[in-house]
């Protein structure tokens, strides 16, 4: 190789090969010191959130969210040390983007639902809700689906924007619980006897509070039964037995107190029937 030859490749390394080498050697500094930074944006985002009071889960939600958005950047900044141009790949992820939103709407609805409950926190693990047309125990929040566990020992999935598009009753934020028992008398009996006798059997059954006390109303003429509410409260996880108590109670009492609990009849009328026959 002449010295001609080499002082060419030496002026093309110096011209083209140690820019390149340089602009290389820069876009990996700013991807490490990126990579380091986005960790550090993540830690701090999750702790501020966590000190304004925002769940765990939704406090590592938004620290992710800082730290892809340092990520992005890092790369796109790297890129162009490098001498990408990045116009055009910005405009693609864009579109895939869009894309990628439109396809999956239904669950980026399940996942805006997720954030929301994460966020205002209508109900934590463990307590009792009715939402969704269903009621159980929640047993796990997440971002797209909440899950239950119902009183059947079943476990239901629901989607998030199911629970947030319609009412929720969070059963165990009061810790009680009104039930309401119907009963019928027959018709000649006292209401007054009834009544008293209905509330003081109430009042004695097991799981029922006695602050605020049961209360009974004569609430309708029924077809066979003069028909009466008692309301009682108890603990929201003693529900269905204090229904069962009440019941046994009043049950008990109506029979000592002689007081006629009535059943449907249908009464036909022979004499009818035969003339009705006969016209035949």
């Amino acid at each position: 190789m002449t010295p001609e030859q080499i002082e060419t490749y030496r002026l093309w390394a110096l011209e083209y090969l140690l820019p390149m080498g340089l602009s290389v050697l820069l876009g990996v500094v700013v991807l490490i010191v990126g990579w380091i930074f986005s960790k550090w944006v993540k830690s701090i985002v999750t702790k501020a959130a966590i000190r304004g009071k925002v769940s765990p889960e939704l406090a590592g939600f938004f620290g992710s969210i800082a730290r892809y958005v340092v990520l992005a950047a890092t790369i796109i900044s790297a890129l162009e040390r490098v001498g990408v141009q990045t116009t055009s790949l910005i405009a693609v992820f864009a579109s895939a983007g869009l894309a990628i939103g439109l396809a999956l709407q239904g669950s980026l609805a399940n996942f805006a639902a997720g954030v929301m409950i994460l966020f205002f926190r209508p109900f934590k693990l463990g307590d009792k809700i009715t939402a969704g047309g269903h009621t159980g125990v929640v047993a796990e929040i997440g971002l797209f689906a909440t899950t239950f566990d119902t009183l059947n020992v079943e476990k239901i999935i629901i989607p998030n924007s199911a629970i947030t598009g319609g009412s929720i009753v969070n059963i165990t934020t009061m810790g009680v619980i009104r039930g309401t028992v119907s009963v019928g008398v027959a018709y000649g009996e006292s209401i007054q006897k009834s009544l008293d006798v209905i509330q003081k059997a109430a009042a004695s059954a097991e799981c029922v509070k006695q602050s605020p006390a049961p209360a009974v109303a004569f609430t309708n003429f029924g077809a066979s039964s003069l028909d009466i509410d008692v309301h009682c409260h108890c603990d929201a996880d003693d529900y269905l037995d204090m229904l069962h108590n009440v019941r046994v109670a009043v049950y008990d009492a109506l029979n000592a107190e002689g007081i006629e609990i009535p059943f449907n009849q249908i009464v036909v009328h022979q004499a009818e029937v035969e003339e009705a026959v006969a016209a035949k």
